[in-house]
């Protein structure tokens, strides 16, 4: 056989490998009280409502809204505080966590994986 014939034979596994990622990187989010998630490859996206409470399990830990203070949000991710700026970002544990947008309604928190020790 040539080459390029088990390079043609390859390329269905690869689609079926990277499809199992993504539904696995979906299936590891999952909101409650209100919070809402949308998962990709590269990290979460999650909505909180607005206030403290709001608690989701994303990329396999926990992330809480513990409260909003002028444009900042104190997020507790994977047991760790840190506070993130409107438009900034800060790590904790691995994670690097970003404030997208914070409105009177809800605080938009963006998770990805790789990020500092705490």
């Amino acid at each position: 056989m040539t080459d390029m014939s088990a390079s043609l034979r390859r390329r269905p596994v690869r689609a079926i490998l990277a499809a199992a990622l993504v539904a696995l990187a979906v299936a590891g989010c999952g909101g409650s009280e209100g919070s809402t998630t949308q998962c990709a490859l590269d990290g979460c996206t999650i909505t909180f409502p607005r206030g403290a409470g709001g608690e989701v399990s994303v990329l396999g830990v926990t992330a809480r809204l513990v409260g909003v203070e002028g444009s900042v949000a104190t997020v507790e991710i994977a047991g760790n505080t840190i506070q993130v700026p409107v438009g900034g970002e800060a790590a904790a544990e691995g994670f690097t966590v970003g404030l997208q947008r914070l409105t009177e309604d809800e605080a938009v928190v963006q998770v990805r994986l790789g990020g500092g020790n705490g």
